[in-house]
């Protein structure tokens, strides 16, 4: 029998090729902070893929500010996959995704509609607070920066004229609603789906209402400034102490791609997610997958482009032509 030698030149080789060929093969999943519902999300998706081997890959599941910073990161393609708001992605496109921020952000692809997000305000009973209006001079929660939470947070409180009369604290929803409790802050903003588990935490500790944002952002013309918002009502007893109804807006989150991504994967991924097991999967994950259907997987992507991945499978499923 021959002896094969190997020389430390050629173990080096072995090993850059082996780096390189598992290196190819992994994808990066951009989920959202510690609490938020896009990190289930993301975690969910990409768990469901890895457990049942749907593709020839990984997919690493990573922490993010939220939706602003996940579209950048797939822009930028440091990130494969990502949740992100529709209204984040749309305006990412045309270069108006901040004030201070014009560039335009190209090669992200939307791939399915997850859920509604809605905006929640809450405050303590004993405050006072009936409105928006009403946090003038007041400390508001407004999500992390270079999330999707406070991009729409600073949009709405512009647009009734009070972002610049509020003291705007970015933390994320976690640390918002431990400050809250610790009378750190007046009220603070989520755009999530609902019931969420920092809202949650809040109503174990606190007599909370939600405000109405609805009727300040119809009557202010947010809702005709950004039309990708839609009205929805939070049902009452949602959260301990909300006794009532409450309208509100929300916006569609969305999952995205970038461009690079071959479409086999994002194909093959759809095909799994979008089963009644896949389904069924991610509900155990987080309850606010209920909203996640083949008949509405395209829900919220009419501005945007999507994936040749999911055009092959939403027209497979007879969703789009």
């Amino acid at each position: 029998m021959k002896k094969v030698l190997l020389t430390a030149g050629t173990i080096a080789a072995f090993s850059v090729m082996a780096t390189t060929a598992v290196s190819a093969q992994m994808y990066k999943f951009s989920g959202g902070p510690s609490g938020g519902t896009f990190q289930y999300f993301a975690a969910g998706i990409s768990q469901y893929t890895n457990d049942n081997k749907i593709v020839d890959a990984k997919i690493n599941v990573s922490a993010s500010a939220g939706s602003v910073q996940n579209v950048r990161l797939v822009s930028m393609k440091k990130a494969d996959f990502a949740i992100a708001y529709a209204g984040d992605t749309y305006l990412a496109s045309q270069g108006k995704l901040s004030p201070k921020d014009d560039r335009k952000y190209t090669g992200v692809k939307a791939v399915a509609y997850l859920y509604g997000a809605p905006a929640q305000l809450i405050v303590k009973k004993s405050a006072g607070i009936k409105s928006a209006a009403d946090l003038v001079g007041k400390k508001v929660g407004v999500g992390k920066g270079g999330s999707g939470a406070a991009a729409n947070a600073e949009r709405f409180f512009k647009g009734i004229g009070i972002w610049d009369k509020m003291k705007p604290e970015f933390l994320g929803y976690n640390n918002a609603a431990a400050a809250f409790s610790n009378n750190q802050l007046d009220a603070f903003w989520v755009f999530s789906g609902y019931p969420t588990a920092a809202v949650i935490q809040a109503a174990q500790q606190n007599d909370i209402d939600l405000i109405n944002v609805y009727t300040d952002a119809e009557k202010f013309g947010v809702l005709k400034k950004y039309p990708f918002y839609s009205a929805l009502t939070i049902p009452a007893k949602t959260y301990r102490g909300q006794d009532n109804d409450i309208k509100s807006f929300q916006d569609s989150a969305l999952w995205i791609a970038n461009e690079k991504v071959p479409e086999d994967v994002v194909y093959k991924m759809l095909k799994a997610v979008f089963t009644d097991k896949g389904l069924k999967h991610m509900v155990t994950i987080k309850k606010t997958a209920k909203q996640m259907s083949v008949e509405g997987g395209t829900k919220g992507t009419a501005e945007l482009e999507l994936h040749p991945g999911a055009i092959k499978f939403w027209k497979e499923k007879g969703v789009i032509k």
